[in-house]
């Protein structure tokens, strides 16, 4: 099976390398097209870490040949910066990997696990590693029967939550001034006093 393994950020470079061991797989950065498909030919889209939108027309090509690697537990926290998110707002923590559709982080899931975080002893950097361990170590586990189609998509249930990459700007002055090795605790504390006026 040839795959294009769409993705703009070094962490997920250890599943393209797994991956390159069992597949043909192509490692693609950049914006995507509908004249790159005809040109590559893949039969399967994996999307990680991947910044650009998929046209309707890709996915009308590749049909349900396309999955995104999302960390988050979907439906909470569609878009950007997912795991910061989870700790803000207080909604569940994990990851998902789904089919893409036209939404963002809205296709029905095919495999997704709950992951619990110790908030006392974790710092935003450490949790968001964490994460990418344990999609990681899910897309391992479940890779065959994936591309076997073997696990049956479900909708996603309930209406979550999502956040754009505008509203990120109002907590950037908190990462700025912390960094992300900030206790998770400490994060939510300044965010708190200074975001929410408690």
């Amino acid at each position: 099976m040839k795959v294009l393994f769409l993705t703009n950020n070094s962490l997920s470079l250890s599943l393209y390398e797994w991956l390159k061991d069992r597949e043909e797989v192509i490692l693609y950065k950049d914006k995507l097209s509908i004249s790159v498909i005809h040109t590559l030919k893949p039969n399967f889209l994996i999307s990680y870490n991947y910044r650009f939108i998929i046209s309707k027309e890709i996915l009308d090509h590749i049909k349900d040949n396309a999955i995104n690697l999302h960390i988050s537990y979907l439906p909470w926290n569609r878009g950007a910066h997912p795991n910061v998110w989870s700790f803000l707002e207080n909604t569940p923590k994990g990851v998902t990997i789904h089919l893409i559709d036209e939404g963002i982080d809205t296709g029905d899931i095919l495999v997704q696990k709950e992951v619990f975080i110790n908030e006392e002893k974790h710092t935003l950097r450490s949790s968001y590693m964490l994460l990418h361990k344990e999609i990681q170590e899910l897309f391992k586990k479940n890779w065959k029967k994936i591309r076997n189609k073997e696990i049956a998509p479900k909708p996603q249930k309930g209406r979550g939550s999502f956040h754009y990459i505008k509203d990120f700007e109002r907590i950037k002055p908190i990462i700025q001034e912390n960094g992300w090795d900030i206790p998770i605790v400490k994060f939510k504390q300044i965010y708190r006093s200074r975001c929410l006026g408690d």
